[in-house]
């Protein structure tokens, strides 16, 4: 397998995730977050969606140090390291707000949705950096 090839599989390894989360996450912007079921499964796709580009932009830079790319192998760890560290960041919070709403606290459905915006937010973000990158890639 070439350099180029394996490089551009690398991209591909972390822009499957984003795009994924990309497509599903404005779904929930359609329903009440009153409703503890819609709740839990947002939580489930943020977890999941956290833990998935962890492990791509582990498995991302590896295939990119193979390539002989380093300066993009960093960017996939980067990328690895946030995603595990705002997946506690945002976890914490969104259990937080679903306690809230709860125990009867008026404001809390409209945080929920707040972090729901900032999670869409940063991941439109991190898919436009690597989608600009990849004609830098090969």
């Amino acid at each position: 397998m070439t350099p180029d090839a394996l490089a551009l599989y690398a991209a591909v390894i972390l822009l499957l995730p984003m795009g994924c989360f990309f497509l599903s996450a404005p779904a929930f912007l359609l329903v009440g977050l009153e409703i503890p079921e819609v709740t839990q499964l947002l939580r489930g796709i943020f977890n999941g969606y956290y833990l998935v580009m962890g492990i791509a932009g582990v498995v991302a830079a590896v295939a990119f140090a193979t390539a002989g790319r380093p300066v993009f192998a960093v960017g996939a760890v980067a990328i690895a390291v946030f995603a595990i560290a705002a997946r506690r960041w945002f976890l914490k919070r969104l259990d937080a707000e679903l306690q809230a709403r709860e125990a009867g606290v008026s404001t809390a459905v409209r945080r929920l949705r707040a972090l729901h915006l900032k999670g869409m937010l940063v991941n439109a973000v991190q898919l436009a950096v690597v989608v600009a990158s990849v004609p830098l890639i090969v």
